[in-house]
This record gives structure tokens, sequence and C-alpha cells, in this order.
């Protein structure tokens, strides 16, 4: 059993012939799986015996690590309810197997699980299927209206009308079922049925009918357009889903109204156990991060889960505008984590590479192809083409899961090998080398230029978001720090703590956490007078209050304060609207930190801006009219897909690397390669920088430096679009010689 589990998201089941302790003929059932569920899953797997009336009478279970992840190993002796053996290969055999390896994809704390399997209306396939139905809709319909299409909400349109619910599984299974004899007529036929009765779906509640009419629309969007999946596939460790993106616009503009305008040329869906994600792509060949949002408990995934499409989909949009230097277009996969609440660390790990395990098994069996088409005859395939996606490292991807993806993705014959994730041992680690920081330092010293500030030789303050301890924010830190003898930095904002210092930083202490901690490392001893430290992870309770620790170099001494929720927050989340400086790099925090209704702030009551010019090392951290109203007020702001661009450049350069030259020729010329694309990196960036001035000069200052930046990637992207459709149109030509 663990030889054939050891195989990232392994999975096993086989059957023999066993005896009891009466001598009596068994069933003797081998179930193993790797990094499994760590909560209550014994009791599922019974639940799921119990449910095909199947008596175990012992079971025998182990659980062991190989250093990578833990294995689930067990031995259930059953016998039918008539006191009957299972035959492998039998009826009986196979729905054991699809109703055990679902118990991968969906708990028994699940809503669906109780309402629709413990209460007998599906199995464990279909109800898993039901729970990605329900998942797909409320994240595509909730990121514009949170408040009326709420989780739960979506959930009791799917659980109170199961007859309805029972028809899309039921169109579902006649479009993907690979066995399904006379498909087309019979798709023609259900969808014609099953889309008669959404439009007819109707209780004698108008209002609640209407709400959940417009559920089962998306739902039947979402059937419809799905153009291939894994469901049918017994082992699959997550429900993944490749859609045609033209449903988008079928939703309505009242659905859509928050999104870029340009349309993806692929979404993929996928729902596992721990959580949901999204894979956007702006075309065929692209690359992006790949982050996974860590929330604990339901409040915190579902606020999470609300915009999950939306934050997926803008920062896709963003990394095919920032993609304009290579040859991959743009994508980014964002995960939710629906992590168990109040669990310890080494748990919480535990949940955290499931559902990266699961996700990656998902997207690798929609993804590996032969000649075009999917590999797996159980994957049916309406796209019929590769489709090489390109991943990266993104929040909470660490690097032995990079490792693992790229093995996993050998193994399993991907189109482009271990070129599937940047970032690798043999390739270009992104925080160890700072290539992202690179470009994002870069921008700044040509935006503070512009200003007469020489960053070299001159002082100047510039504010963070983001932590010492992270690769962008970390190693801008230790360039700036490395290059400028006079550099004040007053303020750090992580997710750890917040540290500001009237009289900047001590370097010394900073230099003890870069790259190594987050900023709630720092001795508070080196604070200057004025400074403190407010620690958003150090906290007690008071009664029912909850209190956070602040840490103040006063000038006898350091003194320490407990502070209110109120209190906390609304000094942590003021912080970046009143210290002064000449520049601020937002490189971390959650995207759409500064909006429409905050970014006035950065204002004094004069109307002189706070800080002089803003680089964006983080992804999506202002929205677009906040952009626009900085820009109008005087603030000089390079975007997200210029400043930041160099980290998927060198991403670039490493699957060049990865798919010309074998790992020892890779290893052999590693420094001498990353020497140069590190050269080649500070060109970029100081090029487009200078471009995107130059047109600003050109246009007398009333062109919005955002809008020169989209402007040029869109110029450039065009050229690609354009070859591609026509190659697209003339394969011929690509069998020509040069």
């Amino acid at each position: 059993l663990f030889a054939k589990c050891r195989p990232l998201g392994g999975i096993s089941l086989a059957v023999e012939k066993g005896k009891g302790v009466d001598n009596r003929p068994e069933s003797r059932v081998l179930f193993g799986v790797a990094n499994p569920p760590d909560r209550k899953y014994l009791l599922q797997i019974i639940d799921a015996f119990r449910r095909l009336h199947l008596t175990v009478h012992r079971s025998y279970c182990l659980t062991i690590n190989d250093g990578e992840h833990p294995y689930f190993l067990a031995t259930f002796y059953v016998t039918t309810a008539d006191g009957g053996l299972i035959a492998e290969g039998s009826p009986l055999f196979q729905e054991l197997r699809a109703e055990m390896y679902t118990t991968q994809l969906m708990p028994m704390s699940a809503l669906t699980y109780e309402k629709m399997i413990t209460s007998g209306i599906v199995g464990g396939p279909d109800g898993s299927l039901v729970r990605a139905f329900i998942g797909f809709c409320h994240t595509n319909l909730a990121h514009a209206h949170p408040d009326s299409f709420d989780l739960e909400g979506v959930s009791r349109a799917f659980h109170n009308h199961p007859e309805l619910t029972l028809q899309l599984v039921k169109l579902f299974h006649a479009r993907f079922d690979p066995e399904q004899k006379n498909r087309a007529a019979r798709y023609a036929e259900m969808l014609d049925e099953t889309t008669g009765l959404v439009e007819n779906f109707t209780t004698g509640r108008r209002f609640l009918d209407e709400f959940r009419r417009t559920i089962f629309r998306c739902c039947l969007l979402f059937v419809t357009h799905t153009l291939k999946t894994n469901f049918f596939m017994a082992e699959k460790r997550a429900l993944a889903f490749r859609l045609d993106p033209a449903y988008i616009d079928r939703l309505g503009s009242d659905f859509i109204h928050d999104l870029p305008a340009d349309r993806p040329f692929r979404v993929t869906y996928f729902s596992s156990r721990y959580g949901a994600a999204y894979h956007i792509g702006f075309s065929d060949i692209a690359r992006g991060g790949w982050r996974t949002i860590i929330t604990q408990g339901r409040d915190d995934y579902v606020t999470a889960a609300n915009s999950l499409f939306r934050e997926t989909y803008v920062l896709a949009h963003t990394q095919h505008l920032k993609n304009k230097d290579i040859y991959e277009g743009g994508s980014k996969m964002v995960a939710v984590l629906e992590a168990d609440e109040g669990i310890d660390a080494g748990r919480l790990k535990q949940q955290l590479y499931f559902l990266q395990y699961s996700l990656i098994s998902g997207f690798l069996d929609l993804f590996v192809t032969r000649d075009g088409v999917a590999a797996d005859p159980r994957v049916l395939d309406y796209y019929r083409e590769d489709e090489p996606i390109e991943l990266g490292p993104d929040e909470n991807m660490h690097d032995n899961m990079i490792e693992l993806v790229a093995r996993e993705a050998v193994r399993r014959g991907y189109l482009l090998g271990p070129g599937i994730m940047s970032s690798k041992k043999v390739g270009i680690n992104h925080k160890e080398y700072g290539v992202t920081s690179t470009g994002v330092v870069r921008f700044a010293e040509v935006c503070l230029a512009t200003q007469g500030i020489d960053i070299a030789h001159d002082p100047f303050r510039v504010i963070f978001t983001g932590g010492p301890g992270g690769d962008v924010a970390g190693n801008c830190l230790n360039i700036l720090l490395n290059r400028c003898a006079k550099i004040c930095i007053p303020l750090i904002v992580d997710g750890s703590a917040a540290l500001y210092d009237p009289d900047g930083a001590d370097h010394t202490a900073l230099r003890a956490v870069i790259l190594r901690d987050d900023i709630a490392a720092f001795d508070p001893l080196a604070l200057h007078p004025g400074g403190y430290l407010l620690y958003r992870t150090k906290t007690r309770r008071q009664g029912m209050q909850e209190l956070f620790k602040k840490v103040v170099r006063e000038p006898q001494g350091l003194a320490e304060y407990w502070i209110s929720n109120d209190e906390f927050y609304k000094e942590y989340n003021s912080l970046i609207f009143s210290v002064p400086a000449d520049l601020f790099i937002p490189a971390g925090g959650r995207p759409e930190t500064i909006d429409a209704g905050n970014w006035q702030r950065f204002f004094d009551e004069t109307g002189a801006p706070l800080c002089r010019v803003i680089v964006e090392g983080a992804n999506s951290f202002i929205t677009p009219e906040a952009r626009k109203g900085l820009q109008q007020r005087g603030v000089i702001l390079m975007r997200d897909a210029s400043a930041n661009k160099c980290g998927v450049i060198s991403s670039s350069y490493e699957i060049i690397a990865n798919l010309l030259l074998a790992e020892e020729e890779f290893l052999a010329n590693k420094q001498e390669y990353i020497s140069d694309v590190l050269r080649i990196l500070e060109k970029r960036a100081e090029e487009e920088a200078r471009v995107i001035f130059r047109r600003h000069r050109e246009g007398n200052g009333e062109l919005l430096y955002t809008d020169i930046s989209n402007d040029i990637s869109r110029e450039i992207n065009s050229c690609y679009a354009r070859l591609f459709g026509y190659f697209q149109a003339h394969p011929e030509v690509c069998e020509q010689p040069l």
C-alpha cells in the first residue's frame, strides 16, 4: 500500500478474499492515501461503507510519514448485507471505489454532505459535484453582490430544490460521462429540458424565485461552458473544470461590472476538500503565480471566497499587462484554504499541503495531453488543443512544494515538464536572488531622480507594506540598504506588526531580520525615541476583550501597553495614511487595500501628498479608481504591471533554460546565467520607466502614468495576439524551416 501511494497525491484501493475470526469468508479491503485529511477521516470512511450496506467487522489502520507527508494505510474486513463478498471489478467494487476516493473531495462537516449525501438523495461523487456547483455559483455571483449571493443562500437554492439540482447533475453526466451512449442527442434533449425547468422555476415567492433562478442559470452556464473535467476519473484529488470564458458575459452586466473589460482566454475552477481555487489565463501560453489565501473559521473563509473570482481575474489581467516583455501571456492561480479554526501550525501546514497537492493533481488531470487531447480517456475533451501553462510561487507556496509540483509534472508527462514551475533549485529562486525587487528598486530610482533625489547619495524617506522576511519587501529593503547610505525607513507594516520610527528604523537591527523574519522580530531596544512596535500577533484576553501589545520607546526606555481591538485596528490601518515620505513601496498586503473610499487620506490638510512617489511592488494593492485620484492630485504612481514585472521576466528565462538545458548543464552554468538575467532585468525596468516618463512629457503631463503603462502593454500584447491568430489560422507555416 505504501509503495502504491508514494507518488504525489497517491491513492489506492484493492480487495481480496480474507477470513474472519471464525474462518468465515470476508472481503479484505485495502485502502491507502497519501497526505490524508486529518480530522474525522476514519469516521467518514466507515460512513461510506454504511451507505453501501457493507458491514465492517474489524479494521487495522496505520499512519506513517516518509519525511515529506503522512500516509493513511488501512485494511477493512467486510461483508455485504447478505453476508456476501465484494468481487474486484464488480459494480459494487466500482461504487465502493468511487465513494472511498470521494472522501478526498468533501468533509463530513460540509452542509452538502448532511443535506444530500447522508439523507440519501445522492451518493458521494454526485454530492461532491453539487458542492462544486455551489462553490462556482457563489464565487461568480458574490464578488459583485456579496450580501445577496452569500454562500449559505446559494447553498440553500441547491439543497432545498433537489429535483432541479439532480436535473443539473444529470445534464452534466450527459455531457461528460465517457460511457454515455448517443451523447449528442441525449445531451441536446437534456439541455432543452433543463433550460425549461430553470426558466420556469417558481415556488410562488417572486423575489426568492428570481434570486434562485439566477443561481440555477449560473449553474447551467457552468455545465454548458465547461470544456473538460476530471469528474469521471476515480482517483482524482480535487474536482477540476476548464471553462470557455464566454460564459462570463452571459452572466449579465450586473455581475461583471467590477471586472476588467478584457476577457480571458481560459477559466479553470477547482473544488477541493479544504477549499476552492481558480486559474485564469489571458492567452494560450500563459504564466503567473499561484497564491494560497489561508483562512481559519467559516466567516473568514466565506469573506475570502466572496472575492476569490474577482481577485484571480484582476491579478491575472494585471499579470497579462505585466508579461509584455516575455513570450508568455498572463495568468494567475488563487486558492482559498478553509483550515480548521484554532489548529496548531503543524496541522495547518498539513491542510495547506493537502489543498495544494489536490489542486496540482486536478490541474494535471486536465492539462496533461497527448496530441492535443487530454491524455486520460475519462476526461472528455471538447477543447482538444495543448495548453502550455506555467506556474510560479506566490503567497504560501513553500520551496518543498515548488519542487514537488515540478517532479509530479515530469512524472505525469506534462507538456512543459519541470517548466511548469519557476523558482526551483534547478532554476532562479526569486527570494534568493531578489529578481522582482531588482525591478521595483530600479523604477523607484528613476522616479526619485525626476524629483531631484539621487538615491545613492541623497537622503530620502521610504515607507513599506510587506514584511522584511518576505520576497519583495525583504529584497527591496536589502537592496536599498546596500545602495543608499542616507536612506530613512520610518514605517514598515506587515501581517505580524507595524514598526514606526520617526528617525527611521535602525539599519543594523533591520538587517538582522531582513529575509529571515517578520517585522515583529525587530529588536524594540533599537527603536529611537517616539518609535514603537504595534504587534498584531501578540495578544492576550482581559475578560471578553482581546488586547494587542504595543511597545513604545519613551525617553526613559521601553514602555509596554495593551490596547483594545478597536484602538489597534484604527491605528494599524491608518499608519500608511499618516507617515510622510518621499517614496511608498507597497510590497505586501491584501489586494485593494487602497480604494475609492480612502485614497484621499494620502493628502495633508494643505492638499499636499504625504508621499510624492508610489511604486507598486505588490499586485493590485491600489484600485484603478484610487490610482486615478492619486495621480490627478500630483502623485507619481508606477503600477504593478510595470514596476514588479521583473519577477515574471526572470521566470520566463528560467523556463527557457529548463526547455533547452539538461539539469547538469544548467547547474554548471547557473551563476553566469543568473548574472546575465539580472543585468537584463535592470535594463528592462529602466527602459520602461524612462519610456513612461517620456510619453508623460510628450503628453504635456495630461496622461496618467498608469494609463501609459497600460497602453505600452496593450501595444505589445496586441502584436502577440495577431501573430498567434495568424499561426493558428496557418499551421502549415510552422512546419516551414526558418
